[in-house]
């Protein structure tokens, strides 16, 4: 099937790119390429030297493009359907196979040992696998999700890397944050990944063009909303949240941050990302966003040849 994106999308995406001619063709264009194939060496169970050196004895091309992340690693050659996934080092844990972009909202905010962190919308666990080896298998994160069936992944996924430091939750997050605020348990690390329209990911999944709407949006904006004010409320003061989509729609994205800032006592904090980004927009239909919406993270396939992201971290001041 040929999918085609709609002419409002077209439409909202050039303006986005401020109308820059070129910029929109290379979107579009790239849009109908394939990425290139990723993973994230489990460093709790091998290095990323031992792991690169197995690889390569299996003929395949590896590419480190990062010094200060040697565990992300590009596969440069052409795999057969599903090897990725069938090699001894993957049924090991050795490595997750992981977009490049998906990565970065956990390198934002750089959980380490002994925090306390909170994956509200989890499964199938590529940031909780991430977080869970930056912090050794120290500390404690509570992975939720709402799905048994990727609750089921999810697990598949811990045990397989050998994680241990996790507790698995099955909610709806709005739920399980009430329970949480019964108990008084507050977070120094959260990971908002919300539920998107999945704008940045149609390289690997066209018939996003489809499901594609601005209704959509709208719902979905909301839905973010009430996500991050939730998992806001259970962040320690001093503690860092990230909130990220893989969605361009500044509905998802600096909508719900300002909606944040309009209520609460919070700061954005800058992010050095070790690939290309656009600064956040801060202003979108006639709707002016606060100038702190720049030191959010846009990121868009046709910068990096990767998956599309939005990502911005934010601090909790003293309430």
């Amino acid at each position: 099937m040929n999918y085609e994106p709609k002419p409002k999308f077209i439409e909202r995406i050039s303006n986005l790119l401020n109308n820059n001619e070129e910029d929109i063709k290379a979107f579009f264009e790239s849009a109908k390429t394939t990425p290139k194939k990723a993973i994230r060496c489990n460093t709790l169970k091998i290095s990323p030297e031992k792991l690169k050196k197995r690889l390569e004895e299996k003929s395949w091309k590896i590419k480190q493009p990062f010094k200060d992340c040697p565990e992300i690693m590009i596969i440069e050659s052409s795999l057969l359907p599903g090897e990725l996934g069938k090699t001894k080092e993957h049924l090991l844990g050795y490595y997750y196979a992981q977009e490049i972009t998906s990565m970065m909202p956990v390198l934002a905010l750089s959980p380490r040992e002994n925090d306390i962190f909170l994956d509200c919308c989890a499964a199938p666990g590529s940031k909780t696998t991430q977080a869970a080896a930056l912090m050794e298998n120290k500390g404690i994160i509570i992975a939720n999700d709402l799905s048994m069936g990727r609750i089921s992944i999810l697990s598949a996924n811990l045990e397989r890397l050998g994680i241990t430091n996790t507790i698995i939750t099955l909610h709806d997050f709005l739920q399980l944050s009430n329970k949480l605020k019964e108990l008084n348990m507050k977070f120094n690390k959260i990971l908002v990944d919300a539920p998107c329209s999945g704008e940045g990911n149609i390289r690997l999944s066209p018939s996003t063009y489809l499901n594609w709407s601005e209704g959509l949006l709208k719902k979905l904006s909301s839905k973010q909303k009430r996500i991050a004010e939730a998992a806001l409320q259970l962040l320690k003061p001093g503690g860092e949240m990230i909130y990220s989509t893989c969605s361009y729609a500044p509905e998802e994205n600096e909508e719900v941050i300002q909606y944040l800032i309009d209520n609460y006592n919070i700061v954005i904090e800058p992010v050095t990302l070790p690939i290309k980004s656009r600064e956040g927009i801060s202003e979108w239909k006639n709707k002016k966003f606060s100038e702190e919406l720049k030191k959010c993270h846009r990121i868009y396939h046709h910068d990096n040849d990767m998956e599309g992201f939005f990502i911005c971290k934010i601090k909790k001041e003293e309430e």
